[in-house]
């Protein structure tokens, strides 16, 4: 059976949320503690918002800077992604799925959005083999 970009036009809608969600990992956050008491700072906004005096303010500031820097690679590979399942070229987007997959694999305990999609999209390709 020859692999189709309409095979696969369900998943475009999943990834565009998916690319939303990436661009907001920072924004959104997760239940992140800081320093031997693990204080929380679960986004962004409070680790911006804490005094210049918190002991761990600018580890938490630039964790979650990094975080937002990576959700955004994420979501670039996903729009890639979502541009060659548009354009039928289902091996760019295997590939462009495995990039946003590798990129949140450090946060798999927060998030596992591309790692799913990929999944799928494997899946989907091995049964047209």
């Amino acid at each position: 059976m020859e692999v189709t970009g309409a095979m696969f036009e369900d998943m475009i809608p999943r990834m565009e949320e998916a690319v939303q969600n990436s661009r907001k990992w920072a924004e959104n956050g997760w239940q992140m503690g800081f320093g031997p008491k693990s204080a929380p700072v679960n986004n962004l906004k409070e680790a911006e918002a804490l005094p210049r005096s918190f002991i761990y303010r600018e580890e938490s500031v630039n964790y979650w800077r990094q975080i937002r820097l990576m959700g955004n690679d994420a979501a670039d590979a996903g729009a890639s992604a979502i541009e060659a399942l548009k354009n039928g070229d289902i091996d760019a987007a295997e590939k462009a799925l495995y990039l946003a997959s590798y990129i949140e694999r450090p946060y798999e305990s927060y998030t596992c959005e591309w790692k799913t999609l990929h999944d799928t999209v494997k899946e989907r390709m091995a049964e047209c083999v």
